[in-house]
């Protein structure tokens, strides 16, 4: 008889232990309650003193530096796009993001994969969100046992309202950082032993930083933003 298909769940990294990540995530939460403003905040971290200047175009030239796997792990995820498109790499980041499968791989060679694809500068990096987003050891190891994997399909990739309207407020705010907010939808197809199987609709926000003259990197996963 076929076994049914577990339930998923969500890794619960540590908290950070930065007083700034945990005010600046804070930010991201209450943007979702009060709008722009809020929002603004995750994508324009300054250093003390600095002010944005108008933005600049970016263009496809060499990629970022990706924080590197530990060693001694694989990793499952694709190699990371060389793109300067925000949206086209959050689309390909989700598709990573929502594709797994447990009978190759240990979780912990899964996340080392999805480390290239981030950030190498640890002041925009939010590591901890985007393991969440992934089940944890021990559910992994149940979801080995029945021989689970998920291949995703992306559909489309856009900038959230909110965020537009910030930009539109303070065109010049990004040039710090560079992230951008990327909403990104598509659809999960689940298979597991004895033919079981299964499939279901997905969204997200990724945080994606593309900086001039470097390819895009991923930077975190948002909390719910408005479309």
């Amino acid at each position: 008889m076929p076994k049914k298909r577990l339930p998923e769940g969500r890794h619960s990294a540590p908290a950070t232990s930065s007083v700034w990540r945990r005010i600046l995530i804070g930010a991201v939460v209450l943007a979702v309650l009060t709008g722009v403003a809020g929002l603004l905040a995750y994508f324009t971290r300054t250093d003390a003193g600095g002010r944005a200047k108008e933005p600049e175009a970016t263009a496809s030239a060499a990629p970022s530096v990706p924080a590197k796997p530990s060693a001694g792990s694989g990793g499952s995820a694709p190699t990371p796009p060389t793109t300067s498109d925000p949206i086209a790499f959050g689309k390909a980041a989700a598709q990573a993001l929502w594709s797994y499968d447990t009978r190759t791989l240990s979780q912990p060679e899964h996340l080392a994969g999805l480390q290239r694809w981030m950030t190498g500068e640890a002041r925009y990096a939010d590591w901890a969100s985007v393991t969440k987003q992934i089940p944890d050891p021990v559910l992994w190891s149940r979801l080995r046992d029945n021989q689970q994997h998920i291949t995703a399909t992306v559909g489309e990739g856009h900038f959230p309202k909110v965020f537009k309207a910030a930009l539109a407020a303070d065109p010049g705010a990004i040039t710090s950082a560079h992230v951008y907010a990327v909403t990104v939808s598509g659809r999960q197809s689940i298979a597991w032993a004895g033919a079981g199987g299964g499939a279901e609709a997905r969204s997200l926000t990724l945080a994606v930083q593309c900086r001039p003259q470097q390819s895009c990197a991923l930077a975190g996963v948002l909390p719910t933003v408005s479309p």
